[in-house]
């Protein structure tokens, strides 16, 4: 089963690709999301699934380049969705809790309405919408927090800090490897998963607690509030996503974030 993947050079493509067999991996080079071109070549390539794991994820510098942003994100998933569409293919797509406010005080499951904060998470949602409309086929997977050994992300900074760390303690979210997150899709599709899936490891923390988990109990971290971390784009308080129905679908519970913290050291 031929597969047609984007951005494989970031984190989650990166693990996907290791695990796929016929797959046509395409990098920005190859592949630019915010241009044009998209529909011409995914016309050539003519994969029976198209795995979207190709992102604007600068959340803050998205607020001051909000048209690329929304390129990437929302304008670009439509098009793979239209061509998905037209040659009878299933497109999965990688989403955000960003999607959210951070209103709610339980964690947000599928049905619950979203209303972002930020450009980054606008234009997210915007790429949902457009794959929604499009009447493809798809599979439609909101994560959190993605964080890998390669790349730039949260739990590199933490683990190369050569001083103390100041963490925000009041956003609460699920850390989700990339491995994790290339695992259980590829076993979703197997299961034949389609439609919207929050799909995260169980559980839930703070970015301070996540950094404490990375470096250890004893290490050298103060925790602040977010007022104390000032950033161009607002984040959710809360952004803890439901993940039972991937789980019924899978037939098994899925892994406690620290699990999947442990594996990736």
């Amino acid at each position: 089963m031929r597969v047609l993947l984007t951005g494989r050079d970031g984190q989650v493509g990166w693990e996907l690709e290791r695990r796929l067999d016929d797959v046509v991996a395409t990098d920005r080079e190859k592949l630019d999301l915010s241009g044009a071109g998209i529909a011409e070549f995914v016309s050539r390539a003519r994969p029976k699934v198209i795995i979207n794991a190709a992102a604007y994820t600068a959340v803050d510098k998205a607020e001051s380049e909000k048209d690329l942003a929304m390129r990437v994100n929302g304008v670009a998933p439509g098009i793979l969705a239209e061509e998905a569409k037209r040659l009878g293919a299933l497109l999965v797509h990688y989403s955000t809790d960003y999607v959210f406010d951070g209103e709610k005080k339980a964690p947000y499951v599928e049905e619950d309405a979203p209303n972002p904060l930020s450009v980054y998470g606008a234009s997210k949602l915007e790429g949902e919408r457009r794959i929604v409309a499009s009447g493809c086929r798809y599979l439609i997977l909101r994560t959190s927090w993605v964080y890998s050994t390669r790349g730039r992300n949260f739990f590199l900074t933490v683990k190369n800090a050569n001083k103390p760390l100041r963490v925000v303690d009041d956003q609460r979210g699920a850390p989700t490897s990339s491995g994790f997150l290339a695992e259980y899709t590829l076993l979703l599709l197997e299961k034949q998963a389609e439609g919207l899936l929050h799909l995260v490891p169980s559980g839930a923390t703070t970015w301070y607690g996540f950094a404490r988990e990375i470096l250890g109990e004893k290490s050298a971290i103060t925790p602040i509030g977010s007022s104390e971390y000032p950033t161009a784009a607002r984040r959710p308080a809360n952004s803890v996503l439901d993940n039972r129905k991937a789980q019924a679908l899978l037939g098994r519970p899925l892994p406690d974030w620290r699990a999947v913290l442990a594996a990736v050291r």
